[in-house]
């Protein structure tokens, strides 16, 4: 073997075990993405799969008890593991450079969040190989979920439980980051958009995924030890499930599309040259859209025979839901009215979204009436509403995030005509696949079926959602390829686009430290008051001296794995006592991982002023 070889092994080692062990918000933002990215196309995958079934009338391309595995598979994974990992990802990497802080006020528990995640995420797909994937719906009902055979519903609980812990976790450091670990002069109203929807997205995770955690141990304790919570010839009432999980599952949608907004926020601005217009106002729209977001839950449950009363609550509250939601839309365009636009791929992505999501918008307000729901529910016109809200609106916003950040994360900038082409591609096909789907459910079609019969005009309108599923296909295809190639190009400078948040302050990838001293903020758009008013650069909120790291650890990981296979044998505990050694091994490894955490005095280390200095020497030149 060669010296170089080796030393390529001794280098990947290396990297592995540094990304093993980081608590660095910056490195977990790239696991949470790369993670996120390997759902993402999982999900898609299995998306190609039910519309390739449904294709042509009488398909038997899958059968259908895998189609009914595909369906849920593909919403769980695009919502838990794919979703939402890639925005808390996004807030990992911009958030804390936004307000000027060197982490998250818990890196260890930041790590813990991840591994968590991807491990309960593993345990849920491990399914597909162990007899059979979760087959009762991505919201699982309970009248379903109680009585699926096999494991499947069992791997959907306990993976969902760890991946969920994960992300309880993550929203309450995000929360406490903000509070506590804003830079000199950074005010609330100072704080740009995206960490405010950060900010009040953790706080929505924190009161939202309890309703499911509760949710999931009943279902639980029903399945294996013959509880009734749900059981009705026991008393049980399986509607009780629909209320906790749409009591999560509401708040659920704006976890995924609040951060989003607030992004658009930042990149029009950016884009336009121009402050953002009302921005007060934006702020709170985003606060009353999620407060109003605990306010409409039973409004996926009109159809259950709640009475007219309840019925009418929730659809006045849901159509109050717009009014927010409609104050943004109009303040985005007045941001650009008059501004000096660039189209670029960032751009072109967050001008798609709002003719989509704004789509999106008008159905759910057709949804949100009580009396006209009775047509609309389980048919293929809610299939179209939801996706119009979370494609045309959290994946867009994913893909303009990566877009703008892309050179702060990674220091090389994608390629504009490669982005141009998988905006076209993306767009082209999210909307042939999406926009005949409410028409489908108008004429009849419902949802969640595998087939369907010739002759009852659904085969024309179904060919076509197939077609546009190729071309979003196509698009993703193209995407991956400008990661690979816009790899071997020069080092993005610190500021591509001449942006006004504090993270173009900062050299592109940011030094592990962020700053070498905090920025001294003087305003909204604190980069862009420097440009206008000082020399362009940050001014030191703070004299150079020593600053504190923490140290890297690799009990993050270990828990999670303890955790993970004690949820494997608790899952099969039913079928063999040996599982039972599973189910305590892996519980007793993870409190020992706590229990060292816990006993271990770990001080972190100090990166010396004089290092700091040269830093700043450096940039000077």
């Amino acid at each position: 073997m060669s010296t170089a070889t080796m030393t390529q092994k001794r280098s990947f080692g290396a990297a592995l075990w540094d990304y093993l062990t980081t608590v660095d918000h910056k490195k977990i933002g790239h696991l949470y993405l790369a993670g996120g990215a390997f759902f993402f196309l999982l999900g898609g995958l299995e998306a190609l799969i039910i519309r390739i079934q449904l294709m042509f009338p009488n398909s038997d391309f899958i059968s259908a008890g895998l189609f009914n595995e595909m369906l849920t598979m593909h919403g769980t994974t695009m919502i838990f593991l794919a979703a939402m990992p890639i925005l808390l990802g996004l807030m990992n990497a911009a958030m804390p450079l936004q307000i000027g802080a060197r982490d998250v006020a818990f890196p260890f528990l930041n790590a813990l969040g991840f591994w968590l995640f991807l491990f309960g995420g593993l345990l849920l797909n491990l399914s597909w190989f162990l007899g059979g994937a979760p087959d009762a719906g991505w919201t699982s009902y309970a009248s379903l979920a109680m009585y699926s055979s096999g494991h499947g519903v069992d791997f959907y609980v306990a993976g969902l439980q760890i991946a969920g812990a994960g992300t309880l976790m993550g929203g309450i450091n995000f929360i406490a980051t903000i509070v506590t670990m804003r830079a000199p002069g950074m005010t609330y109203m100072r704080m740009p958009l995206f960490t405010w929807a950060t900010f009040i997205t953790s706080v929505l995770i924190l009161f939202a995924f309890p309703a499911l955690t509760i949710n999931m141990f009943l279902l639980m304790f029903d399945r294996m030890f013959d509880a009734a919570f749900f059981n009705v010839d026991l008393g049980g009432n399986t509607i009780i499930w629909q209320h906790l999980f749409w009591i999560f599952g509401h708040p659920e949608v704006y976890i995924l599309i609040l951060p989003l907004f607030g992004l658009f926020s930042d990149i029009f601005a950016t884009f336009s040259k121009k402050r953002l217009f009302g921005y007060t106002a934006m702020v709170f729209a985003t606060m009353l859209i999620a407060f109003l977001g605990f306010m409409v839950w039973a409004h996926h449950m009109f159809t259950v025979g709640m009475g007219p009363v309840a019925n009418s609550i929730f659809a006045v509250a849901t159509m109050a839901i717009a009014v927010p939601t409609g104050i943004k839309i109009f303040n985005w365009l007045a941001t650009m009215w008059g501004g000096s636009i660039t189209i670029n791929s960032a751009m072109l992505w967050s001008l798609g979204f709002i003719p989509s999501f704004t789509i999106g918008g008008m159905t759910g307000v057709m949804l949100g009436s009580s009396v006209a729901d009775y047509q609309y529910h389980d048919t293929y016109f809610v299939v179209g509403h939801f996706h119009y809200v979370i494609v045309g609106g959290t994946v867009f916003g994913i893909f303009a995030a990566l877009h703008y950040w892309w050179p702060k994360m990674f220091g090389r900038i994608l390629r504009e005509g490669l982005g141009k082409i998988t905006f076209v591609l993306f767009f082209i096909g999210f909307h042939l696949t999406f926009f005949v789907q409410h028409f489908l459910g108008l004429m009849g079609m419902p949802r969640r079926i595998n087939t369907f019969l010739p002759g009852q005009m659904l085969d024309t309108g179904n060919l076509i959602s197939t077609i546009g599923a190729f071309f979003m296909t196509a698009a993703i295809l193209v995407f991956v390829y400008n990661i690979i190639v816009s790899a071997r190009d020069e080092q993005a400078p610190a500021d591509p686009w001449d942006g006004r948040t504090l993270e173009w302050a900062i050299s592109s990838p940011p030094p592990y430290y962020n700053f070498e001293q905090l920025p001294l903020v003087r305003g909204l758009d604190p980069l862009w008051v420097e440009k206008r008013e000082g020399n362009g650069k940050m001014l030191p909120g703070e004299p150079l001296d020593d600053v504190h790291m923490p140290n890297g650890s690799i009990l993050p990981f270990l828990m999670s794995f303890g955790f993970f296979v004690a949820g494997l044998g608790f899952i099969y505990q039913t079928d063999s006592k040996l599982w039972f050694l599973a189910l305590y091994g892996g519980m007793a490894f993870a409190l020992g991982c706590m229990v060292v955490r816990s006993l271990k005095d770990d001080h972190g280390y100090y990166i010396k002023k004089e290092e700091l200095q040269k830093a700043l020497d450096r940039e000077a030149k």
